[in-house]
């Protein structure tokens, strides 16, 4: 398999082909962080393609720095790419209040197919969706998060919060509702 490193220099060196062979590489991984963000395949699609117009437009200016950093540096785009899609076209509603309810008990997710668990996190509210996959796979803290979305941190601490606490209910009633 072509290295990094040897994809970006045949594309530097002008290698129409190379173009294409970058987005295939990463057009299933670029789809699936794109899934975790917006509710919709057909926005999903709409965040890939600004997605690769920028990656394909911006390719000079990023600097290789071993293998796997061009795959951070696709991953990083794209979560930008749906994170301001979902701030344009989605309805966010944040708040810093931690939730009063006593907390769900915690789900046995390993029980969940991994679809499923995909489905119910999309069904999450845009602000919680965009916090827990933040957080979560992109590992960001809450400091970082909030710059990123024009928020206190404390604001994504509790989205945070309440995003778990949503996602253990949604989880829980799967189970109870399939007796897995």
């Amino acid at each position: 398999m072509e290295t990094e490193q040897q994809l970006l220099k045949a594309i530097r060196g002008g290698e129409r082909e190379a173009k294409r062979r970058l987005y295939e590489r990463f057009a299933g991984r670029t789809m699936a962080i794109a899934l975790r963000y917006v509710a919709n395949q057909e926005d999903a699609r709409d965040v890939v393609q600004d997605s690769f117009v920028k990656i394909l437009t911006s390719l000079d200016h990023f600097n290789y720095q071993g293998e796997g950093s061009l795959k951070a540096w696709v991953t990083s785009i794209v979560v930008h790419q749906a994170v301001d899609y979902v701030k344009r076209h989605e309805r966010m509603q944040m708040t810093d209040l931690l939730p009063d309810e006593p907390e769900e008990e915690e789900p046995d997710v390993g029980r969940v197919p991994p679809d499923v668990l995909w489905r119910l996190i999309s069904q999450l509210p845009p602000g919680y969706r965009m916090v827990l996959n933040l957080y979560v796979f992109e590992q960001l803290p809450h400091k970082e998060i909030a710059r990123m979305l024009g928020i206190a941190p404390g604001t994504s601490t509790s989205q945070y919060a309440r995003a778990k606490k949503e996602l253990a209910k949604r989880i829980n009633n799967y189970l109870k509702n399939n007796k897995l």
